[in-house]
């Protein structure tokens, strides 16, 4: 075959000669699929490749497209963005559920915002704290209270680890923070308070804050006692002087020289304050840890802690008094405590009406709240004259912001 005759054959011809057909077939497979294989890769490549070097932006274009030409024509690209976080969930969050250590805790509660005038409408909040040994049995109860008064309170749990939450529907369900053993009279007691002051700091709209046990109840309504707390010009942080073994005789001579034995109060356990007061119990790194080292055994944090704390350092700022009634007439480390036939009107007058104290600088027969310390069985004689006799029905009429 001459040149000219090469010339006039197919170009498939002269790259596979017709002297080995079996070869030229193979050949022939082989960069099918190799070019096969490039087309894959580049594919898999552009598909992968981040928005910012694909394609679509390496061509040089004239001008781009309209917004309304590419949300017309173009599908929505997927967007693996973490979901936005707003400003509900750092003044008002939902869960109370989560994974900080107490130190993380107590860290962020403690931060105060220093522009005062809010971005946004909220009313002001009670914080209802319940220290409890395990479920809440006069539950029932506060349901009643609480019934048709939401955006005006919050609730916070601090129970046994291994306690049960409550059921569905309840206004408890859901809001056990996250919680550690407590033994009576021992400091991790006072922990526990401060844990559960912790968390209700997190809600910006908690204004007050009143410590509880599962065997206490409301004396009067709901809007007559948030009224009473929010209109407060004062905390409610019992602190006296008291001489004795069970006074004067619990203080350690190793807490001096910060704390002198003149400085030593006692007082009771359950507490109201306001936000100001609240940030300063939860970071307090001068007295708490004081306690924290030397109140041990039967020195009794609960009695003198909080009411030693605010008495040397706050002394004006509380009315020297509780606002849970406690009958302690009986002697002993315990109060009285009510069953089912103890239970009477008279005896809910009494504790409702039959005291008198300063409020606001005035003269009134409201002096308690609450009352403590009632037995899971009163709850029916509870259920059948508190709800009439405190008129439950009642609901605050304020703005729900």
């Amino acid at each position: 075959m001459n040149k000219h005759q090469e010339q006039l054959l197919p170009s498939s011809m002269l790259l596979f000669p017709p002297r080995s057909k079996h070869l030229s077939l193979l050949l022939a497979l082989l960069l099918f699929g190799f070019g096969f294989a490039v087309g894959i890769f580049s594919s898999f490549y552009l598909q992968t490749t981040p928005f910012s070097l694909s394609m679509a932006q390496l061509l040089l274009q004239p001008s781009a497209p309209s917004q309304s030409a590419v949300s017309a024509s173009s599908p929505p690209r997927s967007v693996s963005a973490k979901p936005r976080i707003g400003l509900k969930e750092f003044v008002e969050p939902d869960v109370i559920l989560h994974d900080m250590t107490d130190e993380e805790l107590l860290w962020r509660a403690s931060m105060i915002p220093k522009i005062q005038k809010r971005p946004f409408s909220r009313p002001p909040k009670v914080a209802f704290l319940f220290l409890t040994k395990g479920h809440l049995p006069l539950a029932p109860l506060w349901e009643k209270f609480f019934e048709g008064n939401e955006g005006f309170y919050s609730i916070y749990v601090h129970a046994s680890p291994l306690n049960g939450s409550a059921p569905k529907g309840s206004v408890f369900h859901g809001r056990r923070v996250p919680s550690k053993a407590v033994q009576w009279g021992g400091m991790n007691m006072m922990e526990a308070e401060r844990r559960l002051l912790a968390n209700a700091l997190l809600d910006v709209s908690n204004q007050r804050f009143v410590l509880l046990s599962e065997a206490c109840i409301p004396l009067f309504n709901f809007p007559t006692i948030y009224s009473y707390l929010i209109n407060s010009t004062k905390i409610y942080v019992q602190a006296y002087d008291l001489p004795g073994p069970t006074g004067r005789g619990r203080y350690m001579k190793k807490m001096k020289p910060l704390l002198k034995l003149e400085q030593w109060r006692k007082g009771s356990q359950w507490f109201e304050v306001d936000r100001s007061l609240a940030i300063e119990v939860i970071s307090d790194d001068e007295y708490f840890p004081l306690f924290q080292r030397h109140c041990t055994s039967s020195c009794f944090a609960d009695e003198h802690y909080l009411a030693t704390h605010v008495s040397v350092r706050f002394p004006g700022r509380t009315a020297n008094r509780s606002l849970t009634w406690v009958d302690w007439s009986k002697g002993g480390p315990h109060p009285a405590r009510f069953l089912r036939r103890d239970v009477t009107v008279e005896l809910l007058e009494r504790m409702r009406n039959g005291s008198s104290c300063r409020y606001n600088g005035r003269s009134t027969r409201i002096c308690f709240l609450f009352a403590r310390k009632f037995l899971p069985n009163s709850l029916v004689r509870l259920m059948r004259f508190a709800p009439k006799l405190m008129d439950f029905k009642q609901r605050y009429e304020g703005r729900r912001g």
